[in-house]
């Protein structure tokens, strides 16, 4: 009986997904932690000039039409 659920591996896709996604989740918090707050401001900055270029695209493509 333990040999066999040794060999079981019905499990194991789960097991590392969860694992996976442990490691992801502390990288964040030590990346946050050790940029105290500067990732932020740079993310939203970052968006800010997507939203302009868009902006910007948008207004281009009404004059055109």
């Amino acid at each position: 009986m333990i040999d066999r659920f040794i060999k079981d591996e019905s499990g194991q896709g789960i097991t590392e997904y969860g694992a996976i996604l442990a490691f992801v989740a502390i990288l964040v918090a030590l990346v946050f932690s050790i940029t105290q707050g500067a990732l932020s401001a740079a993310i939203s900055k970052a968006f800010a000039a997507v939203v302009k270029q868009l902006n910007a695209l948008s207004g281009a493509a009404n004059l055109a039409s």
